[in-house]
């Protein structure tokens, strides 16, 4: 059901309301590129792709994907692109520019995250095409210009606060990257040698036969600490073995990688093969401590050795980790670390929580004030 534009909203087609200026495109090839190295930005579908010697367009325009596969993912991938200043545009992007009707910026609000499937024509597998006569007949629904400047203006403060989280976030991360080096260097100092088979026992608790185990994976580092739940079904015929909270647990295939993970109590009795193996940590190892000795992205560039096989197919087998060795440090200055990491991260997942709930805010802002359920109030210019 087709919700109707309220009072003053129109609903038409792009190619009744904004000009699309595909004369301004400037098809180069990377070689030409190359030797025509600048200031002026070179934009695709999805954002920018070099940086050239002149410019064709100078002002604010909209660019809108002409093939590629982001049609299919609008919640993640944007679908528009706002542009100003002096910049130019391959041929897959159509350039809309600003007319008395629709302005560049409310199309790319608009579109930004919005479905245009039944729009579009295939060309091979997975890949789309919105053409230009395509892109006429797509319906858009516009307010009067006062009001769409002011819809404008609300959503550019909801893009400022979160860029500002993003940019918060990366600050928190770098801080914490330096802080934990330098902590680890402490401990490796102060630590003695020892091998992983002296503190880690696997476990190899039978579980589950058959495609509706619960399955248990983890992520790489950097995207967090803890293992977390696997949503596709196994085969009938593997083998998964029980798995255990405060287990530690990696993937042999991504081992090179920061593939680590610590098993959450939510997880417990959760199950994975043996592609990923799982340990049982020594009391005298603060289980914190030890994964983040494990992500560091340092502690791989002394374990390339420890890796099988060739290239993708490269694995680390349990033997191999526990013939290994590691710098132990106390118990007491393992503790310490384990805080501050555990303090840092908590921090960091909160300023997280903040930007997708600004983020989802602004979706939902979105989806009311671009349809006119919910309308702003706009004052009128004074004579």
């Amino acid at each position: 059901m087709t919700t109707k534009p309220p009072p003053g909203w129109i609903t038409t087609t792009i190619g009744e309301a904004c000009s699309i200026r595909n004369d301004l495109r400037l098809p180069i090839s990377r070689e030409e590129r190359a030797t025509m190295e600048g200031p002026f930005p070179y934009y695709g579908p999805t954002g920018q792709l070099d940086a050239i010697s002149n410019f064709r367009l100078d002002g604010t325009f909209a660019l809108i994907g002409e093939d590629g596969d982001h049609f299919l993912d609008v919640e993640k991938k944007p679908q528009t692109i706002l542009v100003s200043g002096k910049f130019n545009v391959n041929n897959h992007a159509h350039v809309v520019e600003s007319t008395n009707q629709c302005g560049a910026e409310w199309f790319y609000n608009y579109f930004r995250h919005k479905s245009l499937r039944p729009f579009l024509t295939r060309q091979g597998a997975g890949r789309y095409k919105l053409n230009k006569a395509a892109l006429q007949e797509v319906p858009i629904v516009l307010p009067p210009p006062e009001e769409q400047q002011a819809i404008n203006a609300l959503f550019r403060e909801w893009d400022t606060a979160i860029q500002k989280t993003e940019q918060l976030i990366a600050a928190k991360e770098r801080h914490q990257g330096a802080l934990v080096q330098r902590l680890y260097a402490l401990s490796d100092n102060r630590g003695s040698s020892s091998r992983f088979g002296d503190l880690l026992e696997e476990s190899m608790e039978a579980g589950s036969t058959g495609r509706y185990a619960r399955k248990i994976t983890v992520k790489l580092y950097g995207k967090g600490v803890l293992a977390k739940e696997e949503k596709r079904q196994g085969s009938e015929q593997t083998q998964y073995f029980i798995r255990r909270a405060g287990q530690l647990i990696y993937s042999k295939l991504d081992f090179l990688n920061g593939a680590f993970g610590l098993v959450p109590p939510e997880l417990d009795g959760y199950e994975s093969t043996l592609d990923l193996p799982a340990f049982d940590i020594a009391p005298t190892v603060n289980p914190i401590w030890l994964i983040g000795y494990l992500t560091r992205p340092t502690y791989y560039t002394h374990q390339v050795g420890l890796a099988r096989g060739q290239r993708k197919a490269r694995r680390v087998h349990p033997s191999d980790l526990l013939a290994s060795s590691l710098q132990v440090p106390p118990r007491d200055l393992q503790d310490r670390i384990a805080r501050f990491f555990t303090f840092s991260q908590d921090d960091i997942d909160k300023s997280k929580r903040l930007l997708e709930s600004l983020k989802a805010q602004k979706r939902g802002l979105m989806q009311k004030l671009l349809t006119g359920q919910w309308r702003l109030q706009v004052q009128e210019e004074a004579n």
